[in-house]
C-alpha cells in the first residue's frame, strides 16, 4: 500500500478506532497501543483485503481481536451472557434525569457497563455501525448483537440512574430501584 493511501486511512480512521480502544480498554496507554497496533496488521496484511470498502469493518474487528487477545494474557474473560435477564435491572430514567446529564457522565457510566455490552454500545452510539458491521467486528451473528445492545442500555440505564448532576452541578446518588409501583 502506498505511504500516501496508508496515511489517509489512519487520518480517517484513528480517531474512531481510538475511540472504541479507550473504551474497551479503559487507559488512554493501552488505547493508543491497541490503535497502533491495529494499524501496524493492516500495514502488514491489509492488502489482502478485496474490498477497499470493507476497510473500517476490518480495523474494527482487528481492534477488537487485538484486544480480546491482550486481556487473555493479562485475565480471563468472564461470560457474562450467562447472567439471566432478570438479574438486569430494567430501570427508566426520568425526563428530568436526563436533562441533568452531559456527555462525560454517559462516558463515564459507559466505562462502568461490563466490557461484553460496552463494546457493542460503543460501536453503536458512537461509531455509529449498524447491527451487520457490528457483528462482522466483533465476530458474533446479529441476534447476538441486538442482544448484547439490549442487556447494555438496561445496564447502562441502571449506571446513569444511580448517579447524576443536580441542577446545583453536585453530584447526587439516586436509587438503582426507580421503578413505579403499581398497586
Amino acid at each position: 500500500m502506498p505511504d500516501d493511501a496508508f496515511s489517509q486511512l489512519v487520518d480517517q480512521f484513528y480517531p474512531s478506532l481510538y475511540r472504541f480502544a479507550l473504551s474497551m480498554a479503559r487507559s488512554e496507554a493501552d488505547a493508543c497501543d491497541l490503535t497502533q497496533q491495529t494499524f501496524y496488521i493492516w500495514a502488514q496484511k491489509g492488502h489482502a483485503l478485496r474490498e477497499a470498502a470493507k476497510a473500517k469493518s476490518w480495523l474494527f474487528t482487528t481492534l477488537y481481536r487485538e484486544f480480546l487477545r491482550s486481556r487473555r494474557r493479562g485475565e480471563r474473560l468472564t461470560a457474562l451472557e450467562s447472567i439471566p435477564e432478570s438479574q438486569l435491572e430494567d430501570v427508566a430514567l426520568e425526563p428530568e434525569t436526563v436533562a441533568a446529564l452531559d456527555g462525560s457522565a454517559v462516558l463515564e457510566a459507559l466505562q462502568r457497563v461490563d466490557e461484553l455490552f460496552r463494546a457493542p454500545l460503543t460501536l453503536f452510539y458512537l461509531e455509529m455501525l449498524s447491527y451487520q458491521e457490528i457483528a462482522d467486528a466483533l465476530d458474533v451473528p446479529v441476534g447476538t448483537v441486538m442482544s448484547r445492545l439490549s442487556r447494555g442500555k438496561a445496564q447502562l440505564r441502571a449506571c446513569l440512574s444511580s448517579r447524576t448532576v443536580s441542577t446545583t452541578g453536585k453530584v447526587v446518588s439516586l436509587p438503582l430501584n426507580k421503578k413505579a409501583s403499581h398497586g
